[in-house]
């Protein structure tokens, strides 16, 4: 109606009868509403929109299309348009077609303006030289627009060519409630499954954060293997619990910013599944990110990462209400049909929403594909319950109902397999998921017993005596033996080797000497720690670690590989022989002489850098020592480091410390920048 009255410019209440395709009932009732909200007024001359509309509607959101104008400064009559109409060549017909069609308005380039028609030599001259096209004014310099009275006469008359008083009907399908109810069930489930099935692990094994506090790629990799989902699925479960409150980042021993849960979390896993899943579900449905953006490469042409801040649209909770509410609406026994559904969503939303932005059909897809995965919907309508949510009430009772009562046990089978009869208590159903891997899911799920599902238990501290205790108490049959003899030899077997990082070891048989040399109080930087009565390793390189231990007054000596002691032979000083006094050279002698002695004084300062060099490290573990050696040294290296796109790039920095999992080192270009760099994340370090 908006778009009418702005191109009537001052009308009357009849005369927008006449141009708008709509039920004249609905005219009125809308110029009505209008004129309440001080949109339309009436002036002496008529109905006319308010000051500025014309401006507002012109100059759309992105992806708004209109096409209808203000009429021009000296309008022309509908017969005087017409004939100017028949007189263009087929070319600008089909300019002027496609400028209305695509918003009234088109770029002015190298028209020229004020010509006559038959100088006219492109079909945009031809428009501007009758009146077709005029410029948009001296606040849109270089803009040619359609003139209101024009694009009347183009759409026949009328400014709508389909009925505006008639929402355009959704595509449906009959759909057995029952069905729908089922398959949203199951996506509810299993999306909380697999959310407290991926904080739980997180929460022992954080998820490295980026700089910017996104999700690394590899992260979301593992995540989507450890839930064995796609990545898609796996980024919306993320995103959803992040919004829920239940993950966030801080800070690991090293300094290193993760992802861990919140203690939230700890509250929601308690709760029932009808609770839990409902406050997924609120989070989800008021969340304006677009977790399926992730993946997806941006203006700047980097990938979309899972939790990176930008990755939201303002639109996207109205696009997630309005597309629920007319999934709401649908009578029971129907649901969207498959195929055409979609697209017949997309129209109503836009019909209802016209104003908003290109983007909005995607929205309203993702709204869809999001809400099948989280269980809000089922087989393209809504459940029961899911209808309490979206008209804002407490779906958890309903949810309830509909779900079947939790068990207290599994039944354990002789091939090395637990079945649960139905869904399980939470707290046994996570104890079980520390002990097992799950196999299958759906009306009794199967998990399976291996030995690296259970080494992963006693990673976590448990005990042999704990796990056969639990087996025991959980499971309503008799705990198989294989089981139980599965479960004593990865115990036996458990701790049996130990690792450690070590850069050098010292031995000697005489026992006395390596407590004096633990106890010496300038012993403590070497990192140094005893493992066997005469055998003590330490976290410092051989090469600063021998000249450390001379200065504390010690003669240690070299030992190879093979239990052999290396010793070499030192260089023999030499001075240069005094010449006799009164002898003299000639000047061919002196300049070979002092090139000899600035070639060999080359050499040794060459040689002398090169021994002072830090050795080189190809490891996170083996660099963390080639760093300590460049601090003591003061020397300038070269460190190749991942940064939070996941490219490696190299530096020359001048380390200053080593603390917290970061390394402070100022800049070898400019000395007085000092930048931190993660330990974990340098995967090289070579002499600069």
């Amino acid at each position: 109606m908006l778009d009418a009255l702005v191109v009537a410019g001052q009308t009357t209440d009849e005369e927008l009868r006449s141009l708008v395709t709509a039920d004249p009932a609905y005219v009125d009732a809308t110029v009505a509403r209008l004129r309440g909200l001080a949109l339309a007024w009436d002036s002496p001359e008529g109905l006319r929109p308010l000051s500025g509309i014309a401006d507002v509607l012109a100059a759309g959101p992105p992806g708004y299309v209109s096409g209808l104008r203000s009429r021009s400064s000296r309008p022309l009559d509908a017969d005087e348009v017409r004939e100017r109409l028949d007189a263009l060549g087929p070319g600008a017909r089909r300019l002027l077609d496609h400028v209305v069609d695509e918003g009234g308005q088109a770029k002015a380039g190298s028209t020229r303006i004020g010509i006559d028609p038959d100088a006219a030599e492109t079909p945009a001259e031809e428009l501007v030289a009758r009146r077709l096209l005029v410029p948009a004014g001296s606040t849109q310099p270089g803009l040619l627009v359609v003139p209101g009275e024009v694009g009347l006469v183009v759409r026949g008359g009328r400014t709508t060519a389909a009925p505006v008083d008639r929402p355009p009907e959704l595509a449906t399908e009959p759909a057995m409630p029952r069905l729908v109810t089922n398959a949203a069930l199951g996506s509810a489930t299993d999306a909380v499954r697999r959310v407290e099935l991926l904080l739980d692990r997180w929460g022992h094994q954080p998820a490295g954060a980026l700089r910017s506090t996104g999700l690394p790629a590899r992260e979301l990799k593992a995540a989507a293997g450890h839930l064995g989902v796609g990545e898609a699925a796996a980024s919306l479960l993320i995103e959803v619990a992040a919004a829920a409150g239940l993950l966030a980042t801080r800070a690991d021993a090293g300094g290193s910013s993760v992802w861990v849960p919140t203690d939230a979390y700890d509250e929601w896993r308690v709760g029932s599944l009808a609770q839990r899943w409902t406050a997924l579900a609120r989070a989800w449905l008021a969340s304006p990110r677009l977790p399926s953006l992730v993946g997806e490469r941006g203006p700047d042409g980097k990938a979309w990462n899972a939790l990176t801040p930008e990755l939201a649209a303002s639109g996207m909770p109205e696009a997630k209400a309005m597309a629920l509410a007319e999934l709401a609406d649908l009578p029971d026994g129907q649901a969207l049909a498959s195929g055409t559904g979609l697209p017949s969503l997309v129209g109503r939303v836009t019909w209802m929403r016209p104003r908003r932005p290109r983007t909005r059909p995607d929205l309203v897809a993702w709204a869809l594909t999001e809400a099948a995965a989280l269980g809000v919907s089922g087989g393209g309508a809504l459940p029961s319950y899911a209808r309490l949510l979206v008209a804002g009430g407490d779906p958890t009772p309903a949810l309830d109902e509909l779900l079947p009562p939790p068990v207290d046990h599994v039944l354990i089978q002789a091939d090395l397999t637990a079945v649960a009869p139905g869904p399980l208590e939470s707290a046994l159903e996570r104890r079980l998921q520390q002990l097992a891997d799950l196999e299958s899911h759906g009306s009794a799920t199967v998990y399976r017993f291996t030995r690296d599902s259970l080494r992963g238990a006693l990673d976590i501290g448990w005990s042999g005596a704990e796990i056969h205790a639990f087996l025991a108490s959980a499971s309503r049959t008799e705990v198989p033996q294989p089981l139980s003899y599965l479960v004593d030899d990865t115990v036996r077997s458990f701790g049996r080797l130990r690792v450690g990082f070590a850069a050098a070891f010292i031995r000697s048989e005489d026992e006395a000497a390596l407590v004096e040399l633990l106890r010496h109080p300038k012993s403590e930087s070497l990192g140094l720690q005893r493992i066997a009565p005469t055998v003590v390793v330490a976290s410092t390189p051989v090469d600063v670690l021998l000249p450390r231990l001379r200065e504390l007054g010690l003669a240690p000596v070299i030992e190879g590989v093979d239990g052999v002691v290396r010793v070499g032979a030192t260089e023999e000083l030499r001075a240069r022989t005094p010449r006799p006094h009164g002898s003299t050279r000639g000047a061919g002698d002196a300049r070979r002489a002092a090139q000899v002695s600035v070639a060999v004084r080359a050499l040794r300062e060459g040689d002398a850098v090169a021994t002072s060099r830090p050795a080189s490290a190809s490891s996170p573990a083996s660099a963390l020592s080639a760093l300590r050696e460049a601090i003591e040294l003061g020397v300038v290296v070269r460190i190749a480091f991942t940064d939070n796109h996941g490219v490696i790039t190299e530096r020359d920095v001048r380390p200053a410390s080593v603390e917290g999992g970061q390394l402070s080192a100022y800049d070898a270009d400019d000395p007085d920048v000092d930048r931190r760099y993660p330990i974990h994340r340098i995967s090289r370090v070579s002499p600069a």
